[in-house]
């Protein structure tokens, strides 16, 4: 199998795995339990959290767990717009947003909100000159991420939240689900920030939201206190402290995991460069993680099913996206056709030469395949 869609999840690391199985074995209780055994779950997940926060640079108290970025995305946004409801009704956010990030937002302008999409340059970045203007006395949350899922087109965070410093009326939230464990993130400016353990060799089911110390949010799910009164129900020890423990050891040894992607996207950009049908929609901004590019004339998903018959993995966009078509890719290259044809190849440090090499000798094969098809009909 050769697979090539880390972005849309990973497969969980051995150790993590372990953790996962050793907690749900040794640490029986209900961490909101007073007696013993509820006490050494709670112990536990403490420590946890204290590891987490320690290598994201924020406090204890600003942890809180949830099911996955999708529900920390929707908590940040309902929680904000709910609990500073009085500031206003306006929210400006990019076109280059995950699928919960813009679903809440569509849903939200129904009721009434003021939708704000800042503009981009060519390279699918945010115009801070645009940013500025776009904000109004009525503008309540800026929502950014980090890192689109799509292209891989990078965000500067810090130069973002030093615009909104000068309006300490505005929460800015980012979704940095592809920035951890790709890059060392500085959420110093970012007043909420979500994420989930299964893009960095975690397992699915358990995310995070940062939530600063300053900021308030009315509790998504309601039902009584739990790690933080944020977010209610009982929490898992055995997700958490395996969160925890991926979440280490994705930044044990960094640097080389960086060069080693780095290194893969060189030779994975040189071959699809020398293939003629093939578009490169990701740009000088992209992470190296991320290849998006378009096969003109080959329907996306006529070639991921084709390479699957290979048992290679590629995907079409976000697995989230309920769309026919990129939206991110239509917003940086304003070509239809691309926005239709697009397909994501996502790289990791568990990747090889040998399987990039492959990878590219196959695709060649289909479409050669598949344009001798198209051209018989």
């Amino acid at each position: 199998m050769i697979y090539l869609d880390y972005s849309a999840t990973t497969p969980p690391n051995i150790e993590v795995l372990n953790t996962f199985v050793e907690v749900s074995k040794i640490f029986l209780g209900n961490p909101n339990s007073l007696h013993k055994l509820g006490l050494e779950a709670k112990n536990l997940i403490d420590e946890s959290t204290k590891q987490i926060a320690n290598i994201l640079g924020v406090k204890e108290k600003e942890i809180i767990y949830t099911s996955g970025a999708t529900e920390s995305n929707n908590a940040a946004i309902f929680g904000i717009i709910e609990n500073y409801k009085m500031r206003g009704k306006e929210i400006i956010t990019t076109k280059l947003e995950h699928s919960s990030i813009i679903e809440p937002l569509n849903y939200l302008e129904k009721k009434g909100y003021t939708i704000k999409y800042v503009q981009l340059d060519k390279y699918g970045r945010v115009d801070l000159e645009d940013l500025k203007n776009k904000i109004s006395n009525n503008t309540v949350l800026v929502t950014i991420s980090s890192i689109n899922s799509e292209i891989g087109i990078k965000q500067d965070l810090n130069k973002i939240g030093q615009v909104l410093e000068k309006y300490p009326k505005i929460i800015f939230h980012s979704d940095i689900t592809q920035s951890i464990g790709k890059e060392k993130v500085d959420l110093s400016l970012v007043d909420l920030a979500s994420f989930s353990s299964q893009k960095f060799y975690g397992l699915k089911g358990c995310g995070v939201l940062v939530k600063k110390e300053k900021i308030e949010l009315t509790p998504f799910i309601k039902g009584g206190k739990s790690t933080t009164k944020y977010r209610s129900g009982t929490p898992s020890p055995a997700l958490i402290a395996s969160t925890s423990k991926a979440l280490r050891l994705a930044y044990d040894n960094f640097d080389d995991k960086c060069e080693k992607v780095k290194e893969l996207h060189t030779i994975l950009m040189d071959e699809l460069t020398k293939i003629k049908e093939v578009e490169i929609n990701s740009n000088k901004y992209s992470i190296p993680n991320i290849v998006n590019i378009s096969i003109l004339n080959i329907k996306p998903e006529t070639m991921l099913h084709a390479l699957e018959e290979n048992d290679i993995y590629i995907s079409t966009k976000t697995a989230c996206s309920s769309n026919n078509y990129s939206d991110a890719v239509y917003t940086v290259t304003k070509d239809d056709n691309l926005s239709k044809t697009s397909l994501r190849i996502s790289i990791s440090h568990l990747t090889t030469k040998e399987e990039i090499l492959e990878f590219i000798n196959v695709l060649k094969e289909k479409i050669n395949v598949l344009s001798l098809n198209n051209n018989a009909k």
